[in-house]
């Protein structure tokens, strides 16, 4: 039997086995397989920017990002495109442009020997039994069982665990990414963050990657989402964008939550991190320093144990629920089109809304 199970690979998942994976017997689920060759720059749906909060916590686990994760350029700048006003603003803010599947391949890989990791698994349900969790999943169609004294869910928006365990619960307001690729034809070195009401309620981005151009944005899923993609696309031609050729398209899920009670630890069977537990920010949806956080929080409530960890979990999140709270308070300086006009006409609360827009 496994001390613990973490469905889930990406940043919170494998940040947390490499914490406590040598004081536990610990079990890893990654639904992806990193010794696959990626064709393109990142196949994940990310922007792939690790902002300031986020290079802050590598530092405090001593970590320097390899050669071999990096990508042109480093960007330095977000250019702010208010379409609802017509306004335009260069804020200074600097991001670490990386491969996205290489920066999981990469953490996944310092993941201490000892940690048990099953590529190509897809997490299917869990029961509890006999004092433990017996929990199931597939690997390229063959069923597996393994048992668990404790489940961690970092399987992220449309986590499976926190489904199961907390169906009842309120969830973070649910978003569908979309990502579209294009062959960038000339330099573009600064990172873009759109608002147009039309398109969402939140906002899109565009990030050089190399030799593409990503351009993103979040709405609300449905049989129009691309129709609003589109709408951004053809709005972006009047601002000098030029998104040709198509290279390909990809998307997720996102959540976002608007509010604290939609945020969830978990209880003393089952551990939620990062956005599987709504830890992300509910203004510029920047998830890496939150699985991070999140992680770090829950490694530590477990210092002295599984038995009881939760109370200590819940505390070690209380800094985490309370940027959530802030962000949510100050996000109609952000995304309502008057409170965003008075802002960026005036340069009053300038420096409070360069530090909001992907803190």
């Amino acid at each position: 039997m496994y001390d613990i199970a973490i469905i889930g690979g990406g940043p919170a998942g494998s940040t947390l086995a490499r914490l406590i994976g040598k004081k536990y017997k610990v079990l890893l689920l990654e639904k992806r397989s990193f010794s696959t060759e990626s064709p393109f720059p990142s196949q994940k749906c990310c922007g792939g920017l690790i902002d300031p909060d986020a290079q802050k916590m590598l530092a405090k686990f001593g970590l320097g990002i390899p050669k071999s994760v990096l990508l042109s350029p480093q960007l330095f700048a977000v250019r702010t495109i208010d379409m609802d006003n017509a306004i335009e603003k260069y804020f200074q803010r600097h991001y670490i442009n990386v491969d996205r599947e290489e920066f999981d391949k990469w953490l996944v890989s310092i993941i201490p020997p000892g940690v048990d990791r099953v590529e190509r698994a897809v997490f299917k349900t869990f029961y509890e039994e006999n004092g433990g969790i017996r929990l199931k999943y597939h690997v390229d169609g063959r069923e597996y069982t393994e048992k668990a004294r404790l489940i961690v869910g970092a399987d992220g928006a449309l986590s499976k665990v926190r489904k199961q365990a907390f169906k009842d619960l309120p969830s973070p307001k649910l978003y569908i990414s979309i990502q579209e690729w294009f062959e960038l034809k000339e330099n573009l070195n600064f990172y873009g963050a759109i608002f147009d009401s039309e398109v969402t309620d939140f906002y899109s981005w565009t990030i050089p990657k190399e030799n593409y151009l990503i351009l993103g944005t979040a709405v609300k899923p449905g049989k129009d989402a691309y129709k609003k993609f589109s709408l951004l696309k053809d709005k972006l031609t009047q601002y000098g964008y030029n998104l040709e050729p198509y290279v390909k398209r990809n998307g997720a899920y996102l959540r976002r939550p608007v509010k604290n009670s939609q945020v969830l630890i978990g209880n003393d069977k089952i551990a939620l991190v990062g956005e599987a537990g709504g830890f992300i920010s509910p203004s510029s949806a920047e998830g890496l320093s939150y699985a991070f956080r999140s992680a770090l929080a829950l490694a530590k409530a477990l210092e002295k144990g599984i038995e009881g960890f939760n109370p200590q979990y819940a505390k070690n999140v209380t800094s985490l629920m309370r940027d959530i709270r802030i962000k949510n308070l100050k996000s109609p300086a952000m995304y309502n089109p008057h409170l965003r006009k008075f802002i960026l006409k005036t340069g009053i609360m300038t420096i409070d809304l360069e530090k909001l827009y992907l803190d």
